[in-house]
């Protein structure tokens, strides 16, 4: 499983001109859930985003988690950030698990991330999604279960 994370102000999810999802402070999560994934990966992944240490203590330092601030997580599933872009011009998405499984498996994903205390919203899988983000920092990190 691999995330674009984004430590944010604010980040919302419209879908055909409607309003599905917002969020205030917290993270901005676009997950990929390989064809290879299995539940390890998703729990692994579950646990470093509610914990990661992105928000910044009264020091300035970055040892607070969207946890530890009482913040938000919007997660929107995206098979384009399991890509591959080392041969050619084209991407290649044939790590990308295929639906209907990767949709079960973001679904759970949520779950876990729910189930460990973060409120979390979600955008809409298989559609077509604005999303848009006040990024604060800019703070954006690759996550990978896989290292």
């Amino acid at each position: 499983m691999k995330a674009v994370v984004q430590r944010v102000d604010s980040a919302s999810v419209d879908v055909g001109g409607e309003r599905i999802a917002s969020i205030g402070r917290g993270l901005l999560v676009l997950a990929a859930v390989a064809a290879d994934d299995a539940e390890r990966d998703r729990e692994w992944m579950a646990e470093k985003l509610v914990h990661l240490r992105v928000f910044t203590d009264d020091a300035g330092k970055m040892n607070l988690s969207v946890l530890d601030v009482g913040g938000e997580m919007l997660l929107v599933p995206n098979f384009t950030v399991a890509g591959e872009t080392g041969k050619g011009r084209r991407p290649a998405f044939d790590r990308a698990m295929k639906p209907p499984r990767a949709q079960s498996e973001f679904d759970a994903l949520v779950g876990s991330v729910r189930a460990r205390g973060v409120p979390a919203q979600t955008g809409a899988f298989g559609a077509h999604m604005h999303v848009s983000l006040v990024n604060h920092g800019p703070v954006t990190l690759i996550v990978d279960s896989r290292g």
